[in-house]
């Protein structure tokens, strides 16, 4: 709700550009395009361009795998011939309409020939033997690989049918993963993909002739019925997955309990301020809060805590931000804003409350929050009725209902980041940019405080009632624009707070005053990944990938939930496989058991949090790393 000075007219929002432009109407993909949108998936896998071309057998390879399908020697060879100096992007995509992707059948079919027991896995011995022996002959150290993945051997024994299911969700949250990223890109996923055009004349790869269908027929069959080339589709099948590394923990109900969060004593005797937020859940799962600017004048003590903001709530409404865990990274400020130095995060608990303890010198500290994002999730059913907001009397006038004032003023009540019961322009445009995209400049301002109720130049509550009211008569009624402010503040239709989290900080210093100020609105990534990323790879456990001394997992537990980094220090990216399916009483932050993440080189990611379902009860974190490309 932008203001602008002028008449009362000119008060109402700006927002209606979200809920009245066009939407693009969207068209269901037919067969060609998924097809075409599959292969730009995964050739950006292995390219950063689909006009860059395949220049080797191996990059081949590894971009037919990305594509789900299952190559064999014979079959690379069939397209890359000793005159093959170059395939390009389209050149890929005829090669991937005629290797039609593996199936499951096809893998498990292969597999039972080993299967001398037929109870679906396969003695270690006897795939040593097949795997060095025979056909395309792997290494000690590639069926070492195999052996360890720990999620498909025990007791000697490889379980076949586990690694089926394993290679075929690995091949899908690979394509998956790479989809969104196209989507979320724009650039890419508008970028020319080779030379490609809908309708072109299909060509094969150069230097390779065009086969007959029915010289293709007979490939296909002369593949599924050859023992040697079964035992091909068995390498690089398994070749797939190069090793894997695992970490188990197990937290007792009510872990938490061990890292109780204590106020130090005398502490009323210290000077404290205090200063509101909210965690905010975007459409994309993308997780945005405020972040702050400390000063601390003097060396002292510091206690400083965050908890979810207690609102008052609507008989027999759900109040979910409630049970969401909030932390509190701080950051000292060391000569720029953009040289900032991870000093401590609010570790400790004491039921919803998360707290630290400790010694400050003078300077500028960072405050972000964070949550881990396994509570502050999407909804899963979706609301189908609507709530009403606006109504009229007998006499044709306008009023907000009971239940949308009840919303208002608890929006009221998070945006008040002081507390102090007004709106500051400060404030204020903090709401604005969060529901409008806009910022309400000093003249407009000046025009509220004329027209609304105002006490010391900032609004009041029963001002900013009003001008939601006046916003409502603007509309005749129609409340699609409140609707836009609902939604942007996290409400759902039937006036639910259940994509965002309202939270409050509490600061107390022993030997000075602290300051706050709430300075930006901002995604919980960037410098709050870093600080993620550095805090774990300081105190959790590391394990590197066997073979792939450049490949590190660590893991840490905090008590409350558990995080796992991934650190890729070679010059190369790597996708990770990660299965939580022997997990008990867990939850993630991704909502998946099974998915895999890339790792740009030299880089450092977030892989996971993970939370227990019922904290009551005891939870076993048992979580599977394996290295797929």
């Amino acid at each position: 709700m932008a203001i602008s000075p002028g008449s009362d007219t000119d008060f109402s929002s700006q927002k209606s550009t979200f809920s009245e432009s066009p939407r693009t109407k969207k068209f269901p993909l037919t067969e060609e395009e998924i097809f075409y949108t599959n292969c730009r998936a995964a050739y950006l896998t292995v390219f950063k361009s689909s006009l860059e071309n395949i220049m080797s057998k191996d990059q081949l390879y590894l971009a037919l795998q990305h594509a789900g399908r299952n190559p064999s020697q014979k079959t690379i060879n069939k397209y890359w011939t000793p005159q093959t100096t170059k395939l390009n992007f389209d050149d890929f995509c005829i090669i991937l309409r005629k290797e039609k992707p593996t199936s499951k059948a096809e893998l498990l079919k292969s597999f039972k020939q080993l299967d001398v027991n037929a109870d679906g896995s396969i003695l270690h011995t006897d795939l040593y033997k097949f795997l060095t022996k025979r056909g395309e002959k792997m290494t000690r150290e590639e069926v070492n690989a195999i052996i360890n993945l720990a999620d498909v051997n025990a007791d000697g024994k490889f379980d076949y049918i586990k690694f089926c299911k394993l290679y075929m969700t690995t091949n899908e949250q690979c394509l998956k993963t790479t989809l969104e990223k196209l989507e979320v890109d724009s650039k890419l996923s508008h970028q020319q993909f080779g030379s490609h055009i809908k309708g072109s004349p299909e060509r094969d790869p150069s230097p390779v002739p065009k086969p007959s269908p029915g010289s293709i027929r007979k490939t296909d069959q002369e593949t599924l019925s050859s023992k040697g080339d079964i035992r091909s589709s068995l390498l690089s099948t398994t070749r797939k997955f190069k090793t894997s590394v695992s970490f188990t923990i197990t937290m007792d109900a009510n872990s938490n309990r061990n890292s109780k969060l204590t106020e130090p004593n005398l502490i009323k005797d210290w000077q404290c301020i205090q200063s509101k937020g909210c965690f905010f859940l975007e459409e994309d799962g993308e997780i945005i809060s405020h972040q702050y600017r400390m000063q601390i004048a003097q060396r002292s003590m510091v206690f400083l805590t965050i908890k979810p903001l207690n609102l008052s709530q609507v008989e027999g409404k759900p109040s979910p931000w409630l049970s969401v865990d909030t932390a509190l990274y701080i950051l000292k400020e060391n000569e720029s804003q953009a040289n900032l130095q991870l000093m401590c995060f609010t570790q400790l608990r004491n039921r919803e409350v998360f707290g630290w303890t400790g010694e400050l010198g003078p300077g500028i500290y960072w405050l972000i929050p964070s949550t881990t994002g396994c509570r502050l999730r999407k909804e899963v059913k979706p609301v189908t009725e609507e709530a009403q907001l606006v109504y009229r009397d007998e006499t044709g006038e306008l009023f907000l209902t009971k239940e949308f004032r009840s919303a208002l003023s608890n929006i009221f009540e998070v945006i008040d980041l002081d507390g102090n019961g007004h709106l500051s322009l400060e404030e204020y445009n903090f709401f604005e940019l969060r529901t409008s995209g806009e910022k309400c400049d000093e003249d407009a301002w000046a025009v509220c405080r004329e027209n609304f109720d105002t006490k010391k130049n900032e609004l009041t509550r029963q001002g900013f009632m009003d001008l939601n009211l006046m916003e409502a008569n603007d509309r005749e009624g129609d409340p699609r624009d409140l609707w836009v402010t609902l939604h942007s503040m996290g409400y759902n239709k039937a006036l639910e707070l259940t994509a965002a989290c309202p939270f409050v900080i509490d600061i107390y210093a022993e030997k000075c005053k602290p300051r706050i100020k709430a300075v930006h609105m901002e995604p919980c990534s960037g410098q709050l990944e870093k600080a993620i990323c550095k805090s774990v790879l300081n105190k959790g456990e590391a394990k590197l990938m066997d073979g792939y001394e450049n490949i590190i997992v660590y893991t840490y537990n905090c008590n409350t939930w558990i995080t796992s980094v991934i650190e890729n220090k070679s010059d190369d990216k790597v996708i990770i496989h990660i299965n939580n399916e022997l997990s008990k009483n867990c939850m993630n932050n991704r909502g998946l058991n099974i998915f895999a993440v890339e790792v740009a080189p030299k880089s450092t990611m977030v892989c996971q949090h993970v939370m227990p379902l019922n904290e009551q009860q005891e939870w076993v974190y048992y979580c599977i790393y394996s290295l797929i490309s």
